[in-house]
């Protein structure tokens, strides 16, 4: 099944349309569906996931100053990559093998794996389930687990998502988690892969994706990545912006806590939800001493 493209951002736009992302594409087939990815840099391998409703633009400022070899790709549904208009296409398990696709595809190993936001479920679950692949872990403003009862904000979040649909402002709802705002450039950048009619499936999926009742199907399979972390024995860091209100920093401790050898988290402060937008050379710097120690 092939999808809607965004023409404003497809295959054939110019290097460097945007603000920082001068970055040369890549493309993997994925059961038939197109896949972008950044790949940038050469020696041990450093994977960055984002999640709703960004693409790999978010980590823009973050891949120029990591060691080694970066690699970002767009969830399918997100940024350049196909964005199928079925929204039964948009599950975890489609997310999930999407990802291990692309990790042997480019034969990834020693990996470090970082995760934001829906990147997280993905990307944990990428991480227990081809544990040999993954060397270290850093885990951004994330949750991983169902059933338990959300947050009002959270909550709040849904609902605009439901009540405005395909004409949800995609570029507001980046700003809407960050201190600093955005400039008008970033927002547009933020809203140009979904010009296309129908091309919002995947941002208006992924909240029904959350399992916020405890019978929710995706329960299960999160609570068993979940659980599996516990006996997670390689290194892992937590950095978190620390003025995320639907995403609080109870969180990043807690996750500290499941996780062993963690240590404490790295709070960012002055920083919401998107920190990458907010504090990238902190979270950069974050990242790049404990790749280094």
């Amino acid at each position: 099944m092939r999808a809607t493209s965004a023409s404003a951002y497809g295959e054939d736009t110019a290097i460097g349309a945007f603000p920082d992302y001068p970055f040369v594409p890549h493309w993997l087939d994925v059961d038939g569906l197109r896949m972008h990815y950044l790949d940038e840099g050469a020696g041990a391998s450093v994977l960055l996931l984002h999640g709703e409703p960004t693409w790999s633009f978010l980590w823009r400022r973050i891949v120029p100053q990591l060691p080694g070899r970066a690699i970002a790709p767009d969830l399918i549904g997100f940024g350049r990559s196909d964005k199928p208009t079925d929204a039964g296409w948009y599950t975890y398990d489609n997310h999930v093998r999407s990802i291990v696709r692309l990790v042997e595809e480019l034969d990834l190993r020693a990996l470090t794996l970082v995760v934001h936001d829906w990147g997280g479920p993905i990307g944990l679950r990428v991480a227990v389930e081809h544990e040999e692949r993954v060397a270290r872990l850093v885990i951004l403003n994330t949750g991983i687990g169902g059933g338990a009862p959300p947050s009002e904000a959270w909550l709040r979040f849904r609902a605009v998502v439901r009540a405005r649909g395909e004409e949800l402002d995609l570029g507001r709802l980046v700003e809407a988690g960050t201190t600093e705002g955005l400039t008008a450039g970033v927002r547009a950048a933020y809203d140009a892969p979904f010009a296309e009619p129908g091309s919002k499936a995947g941002a208006l999926a992924f909240p029904e994706l959350v399992p916020a009742e405890p019978d929710h199907p995706n329960v299960a399979p999160m609570n068993a990545v979940r659980e599996a972390l516990r006996s997670w024995h390689k290194p892992a860091l937590v950095v978190w912006g620390a003025d995320d209100p639907v995403l609080p920093a109870g969180i990043a401790r807690a996750f500290a806590e499941l996780i062993l050898g963690a240590g404490e988290p790295v709070l960012v402060e002055g920083a919401s939800h998107f920190l990458q937008e907010d504090r990238p050379d902190e979270v950069a710097a974050a990242i790049s001493a404990f790749l280094t120690s």
